[in-house]
C-alpha cells in the first residue's frame, strides 16, 4: 500500500473517532448537570447509537454497497452530520434534542463500517496493515477527550460544536480519499444478507448459542459505564475527567498489542471470562472508590477498559470468525453487532437511566453511586457465572492457529 494512501486512511480514522469522542464520553454530564434532564432521558439519548447500530446494516447493505462510491457517501454523511451536531448544541428540551441526536446517529453509525470497508479495499494484507491504521482511531478518541477537558467543555454545548467542526473537516477530507466503488453493484438485495440471518444456523450449536446469549446479556450492564461514568466522576468532584477517562483508551491500545500472547496461552473461553469479570470488577471499584485514599480504585476501574473491551469484544469477534464458514463470516459479524451493539446496548441505555434515577438523592451527592454501580456489577457477574457453566471452549490449538 502506498505511503500516501496509508497516511490518508490514518487521518480518516483519527478524525472519525475524534468526532465521536468529543461528545460521547461527556454528553451525560451536559445533559444531567446543565440541561437538567433525568437520568432516564440521558440513558435514552445514549441509546440513539444503539438504535442506529440496528438500522445501519440496512443502509450499508441496501444503499451504500450498491449505489454510491464509499468516499462520496462518507463525505455526504459527515457534512450533513456536522450541521445536525451544531443544531444539537442549540437544543435544550429533551424531545427536540433526542430527535435531532437520533437523526445524527443514524447518519454517523454507518460510517464506522464504511471507513473500515474503504480501508480494506485499499489494502494488500489486511491482517498486517489494518491494525496500524485503526489504532489512529483510538488515538483520535484520546485526543478528543483531552481537548474537551482542556477547553472546559464537559458540561457545556461546546463539545457538540467542536465535534461538528471536526465532522465538517472530515466531510471535505473524504472527497480526497482513494476512489472506492460500491462493492455490490447490480446484485439483488437479499434481506438475509442485510440482517446477517444466514448466521442463525450457527445457533444450532449450544456453545455458539451461549456465546450469543451471554454477549447480549453482558452488553446491558456495559452501557452503565458509557452513559454515566463521566457524570459520576464529575459529581465526585474530579477535574479533567474526560482526559482521565482517555486513559482507558491508552489501556486498550496496550492490551490490543499483547492480546496475541494471551490468546495463545488462555484460549477463547478464558479470555471471554476475564473480559466479563473485568466489567464486574470495574463497577465494584467505582462503587467503593472516592477522591481520598481510595482514588486508586477509580483509576483502576478506568484502566481496566483495555481488558474489558479487548478481551470481550475483540475476542468475541475472533471467535465468530473461527466458528463461521467463510461464506457467512460477514453475516455472522453483522448479526453479533446487531445483538450486542444494537439490542443489548439499547436495553442497557434504558435500564441504566432507570437505575440512576431510582438512586437519586440530595446529599452528599445528587446520586447514590455506591448502589448504582453495584447493580451492573451484579448483572455482569451473573452473566460471568452463566457463561462459565454453559460455554464449551474450542480447543486451544484452534484458537492459536488463526
Amino acid at each position: 500500500m502506498p505511503i500516501g494512501v496509508r497516511l490518508q486512511l490514518s487521518v480518516m480514522m483519527f478524525l472519525q473517532y475524534f468526532v465521536w469522542g468529543c461528545w460521547y464520553v461527556t454528553m451525560g454530564t451536559y445533559l444531567l448537570a446543565t440541561l437538567h434532564f433525568s437520568a432516564q432521558e440521558s440513558g435514552l439519548a445514549y441509546g440513539t447509537t444503539a438504535l442506529a447500530a440496528m438500522v445501519s446494516p440496512f443502509f450499508v447493505g441496501m444503499v451504500a454497497d450498491r449505489f454510491f462510491a464509499t468516499e462520496k457517501i462518507l463525505a455526504t454523511l459527515h457534512l450533513v452530520g456536522a450541521a445536525l451536531l451544531f443544531y444539537v448544541s442549540t437544543l435544550t428540551t429533551f424531545g427536540s434534542f433526542y430527535t435531532v441526536l437520533l437523526a445524527y446517529t443514524l447518519l454517523f453509525m454507518p460510517t464506522l463500517a464504511l471507513t473500515n470497508s474503504l480501508s480494506f479495499h485499499q489494502m494488500t494484507d489486511t491482517g498486517k496493515q489494518f491494525p496500524g491504521i485503526r489504532v489512529l482511531g483510538t488515538i483520535g478518541w484520546i485526543v478528543a477527550g483531552i481537548a474537551i477537558s482542556t477547553l472546559g467543555a464537559e458540561s457545556v454545548a461546546l463539545q457538540f460544536k467542536v465535534s461538528a467542526g471536526a465532522s465538517l473537516l472530515l466531510g471535505f477530507f473524504c472527497f480526497t480519499l482513494p476512489h472506492t466503488p460500491p462493492a455490490r453493484v447490480g446484485t439483488k438485495v437479499q434481506m438475509s444478507d442485510v440482517l446477517g440471518l444466514d448466521a442463525l444456523q450457527l445457533l444450532k450449536e449450544r456453545s455458539f448459542f451461549v456465546f450469543v446469549l451471554g454477549s447480549f446479556l453482558v452488553c446491558i450492564p456495559l452501557q452503565f459505564y458509557y452513559a454515566f461514568t463521566n457524570p459520576f466522576l464529575n459529581e465526585l468532584g474530579m477535574t479533567n475527567t474526560a482526559g482521565i477517562q482517555s486513559l482507558g483508551q491508552v489501556s486498550e491500545i496496550f492490551f490490543m498489542l499483547v492480546m496475541p500472547i494471551f490468546f495463545v496461552r488462555l484460549g477463547v473461553k478464558n479470555m471471554l471470562l476475564i473480559g466479563m469479570a473485568a466489567w464486574a470488577a470495574r463497577y465494584v471499584l467505582f462503587a467503593y472508590g472516592d477522591l481520598g485514599p481510595k482514588l486508586w480504585m477509580l483509576y483502576a476501574g478506568i484502566l481496566l477498559h483495555g481488558i474489558c473491551y479487548d478481551f470481550f469484544f475483540v475476542t468475541g469477534q475472533i471467535y465468530v470468525d473461527q466458528k463461521a464458514p467463510v461464506q457467512i463470516r460477514a453475516a455472522a459479524q453483522g448479526f453479533i453487532a446487531f445483538v450486542t451493539l444494537g439490542a443489548g446496548m439499547f436495553i442497557g441505555s434504558y435500564l441504566s437511566g432507570l437505575i440512576v434515577d431510582a438512586y437519586k438523592t440530595t446529599a452528599p451527592l445528587p446520586h447514590d453511586w455506591l448502589h448504582v454501580w453495584l447493580v451492573p456489577a451484579a448483572m455482569a457477574f451473573g452473566v460471568f457465572l452463566l457463561f462459565a457453566l454453559l460455554f464449551k471452549a474450542p480447543p486451544k490449538a484452534t484458537a492459536a492457529s488463526r
